[in-house]
């Protein structure tokens, strides 16, 4: 009947019939039937699986009854990837056929979930916290060898190689608020031209997309989250990449960014600011600087050509000056004394003003070299990411369920009231980029969603214009630091920090008002699915994405631009051919 029974057309390429009690399958005229959840417990022998042996599941809820429970979660597991491919958590039929509960019980589960809000709140706060040291652990490790690339301007007028320096320096300091003010700073200082630091600051934009995607690594254990989180996180690589190609031609054929800037600020009158204002330091402040503090001068210094710079630490031992203080100092009898009863001076203190304060933290006085500190923090504050991540992504998993997760999933991923549905992204952007502001950084924005992303409370769909919204967000950093330069150097320094901003702004027109032009969302959930299938290949990606290929292309760059070409064409023209093969088989399999 209709109330146990609910239609599947047979005609699905994916599940082509559905089995139900002892392997029989009812027919109609082009449907077969699958026992709704809420009817499988009215079927005769409802304790016992309602369906054959090793059979595909139904698409509302059903799964295979395989005999073992590992076979169970094989099936569950294929069913999440096949049926619900990009879905988040729904009711399942664990969660429909549980018994209703006391109310000392519902007491009970209401002061844990309460006791769990916090418990959240702190393991966010050690994450944000931890992803601050491993940015300071990859500086010290190396930030000087950044400074010495970005100081060799041969390279730097190669545009491509410029690209590429941008992307390896991105992901040696894991900032790209730093390496984005490092270029400001050569801007700034005569070192380099605006024309030349335009395909620095797209690699910049592309390294920083590194740290979301190794969060994402964290979440392999579930394949269905992994598909999700991963296409969440490279969903702002595809974006990156689809601009760069575009624009960085466009760019060394007509000068596109450099003639729009130069006519933006040739319009404005710009003067000096202030710093922006960072409120997540002042929250994550207190705890990162007794870990770490890191003079960054050091890396622009060298990058500016200071060799004085070279030898010196990047750890911080002396904070600045600070307010004058007496300190008494015991001295004790001079060495030439010839009658120690008259010259001692055992108990006499002498007062001097001190201008200096120490700082404090763990390395203070430490006699180990930067690299060494680097690579202890490194491996410190991945094991705190990752240890945070996992018991974050528990501590959701159990609060974000049932009818809470439908309630948050509609409230973020609705689109608002008609005839302002299509205003719905815009708005998205308008929130990253505002959070990204505040947090001034869009690696801890992106990296805090990538959970949510995996759980299937954020979609794919709305993640994309959020993380545009960071990539405009991000650019204030570069605009605050050009406001901060001299005078005389203030106007190609807030040139170049523009057009970090109208990069971004192109790549959005580009890729994001049409539907059929946001070509990112496809890219990432064909990577998604990959990585679900062979999770080995994240790794794969990283490595390549984000290391060889861009060391490939830099040797390629400094043969010439014919050796670039020659060997460019085929391969964009062979990447070109198998996504169109892969694409055709994938509408038209037969």
């Amino acid at each position: 009947s209709a109330g146990v029974m609910l239609p599947y057309r047979r005609e699905s390429p994916v599940l082509p019939r559905c089995p139900v009690r002892g392997g029989r399958v009812v027919h109609g005229p082009q449907f077969a039937y699958c026992p709704s959840p809420p009817a499988l417990h009215r079927l005769p022998g409802a304790h016992t699986c309602p369906f054959a042996v090793s059979a595909v599941p139904c698409p509302d809820h059903g799964f295979p009854c395989p005999g073992s429970p590992g076979r169970l979660r094989e099936g569950r597991e294929r069913y999440e990837l096949d049926v619900l491919p990009w879905q988040g958590p729904r009711l399942g039929l664990d969660e429909l056929q549980k018994p209703e509960v006391g109310c000392w019980a519902r007491v009970q589960s209401i002061c844990v979930s309460l006791l769990k809000v916090p418990l959240m709140f702190g393991f966010l706060y050690l994450f944000v916290c931890s992803l601050d040291v491993l940015s300071s652990a990859f500086q010290l490790a190396g930030g000087k060898v950044a400074g010495d690339i970005f100081k060799d301007n041969a390279i730097l007028s190669n545009p491509v190689a410029g690209l590429v320096v941008g992307i390896l320096v991105t992901v040696l300091v894991q900032s790209s608020s730093t390496s984005t003010s490092i270029i400001v700073s050569m801007v700034s200082s005569g070192l380099l031209e605006v024309r030349s630091a335009i395909p620095i600051i797209m690699g910049s934009n592309i390294g920083t997309s590194v740290t979301n995607t190794i969060v994402a690594l964290m979440q392999a254990g579930d394949r269905s989250e992994f598909k999700r989180a991963f296409a969440g996180a490279t969903v702002h690589d595809c974006f990156n990449w689809l601009s760069v190609l575009v624009l960085l031609p466009l760019e060394v054929v007509s000068g596109y960014l450099h003639h729009v800037t130069r006519l933006v600020v040739a319009t404005f009158n710009i003067r000096s600011g202030k710093d922006a204002p960072d409120l997540l330091k002042i929250i994550t402040e207190p705890f990162t600087k007794l870990i770490i503090q890191l003079d960054k001068s050091v890396i622009t210094g060298i990058a500016t050509g200071d060799e004085s710079l070279r030898n010196r630490s990047l750890i911080r031992v002396w904070c600045g000056p600070a307010s004058p203080q007496m300190a008494a100092v015991s001295l004790g009898t001079p060495p030439n004394c010839t009658a120690p009863g008259h010259c001692s001076t055992k108990g006499i203190e002498i007062l001097h003003n001190v201008t200096r304060q120490k700082c404090e933290h763990l390395f203070t006085d430490t006699p180990l070299p930067d690299l060494a500190v680097g690579l202890v923090l490194l491996a410190g504050s991945l094991v705190v990411l990752c240890t945070c991540l996992i018991l974050l992504v528990k501590l959701l998993n159990s609060l974000l369920k049932g009818q809470v997760a439908k309630a948050i999933q509609k409230v973020i991923n609705t689109d608002l009231p008609h005839p302002f549905s299509w205003l719905t992204g815009y708005f998205a952007m308008v929130v990253g980029a505002g959070m990204t502001f505040v947090v001034q950084s869009s690696s801890v924005f992106t990296s805090a969603i990538t959970p949510l992303i995996g759980l299937g409370v954020i979609s794919i769909e709305r993640a994309y214009p959020l993380t545009l919204g960071s990539n405009i967000g991000t650019t204030t950093t570069a605009i605050l630091a050009a406001l901060a330069s001299p005078g005389d150097k203030l106007a190609s320094s807030f040139q170049i920090a523009l057009c970090h901003f109208f990069f971004n702004i192109s790549g959005i027109l580009l890729w994001y008002p049409l539907p059929f032009t946001r070509l990112p969302i496809r890219m990432a959930k064909a990577l998604g699915e990959r990585t679900a299938k062979y999770r080995w290949f994240a790794v794969l990606y990283l490595i390549i994405c984000f290391l060889l290929l861009p060391s490939l292309i830099f040797g390629i760059s400094m043969a010439g631009w014919r050796a670039l070409v020659g060997v460019g064409a085929p391969f964009l023209g062979l990447l070109f051919f198998v996504g169109l093969v892969n694409a055709l088989q994938a509408h038209s399999p037969g």
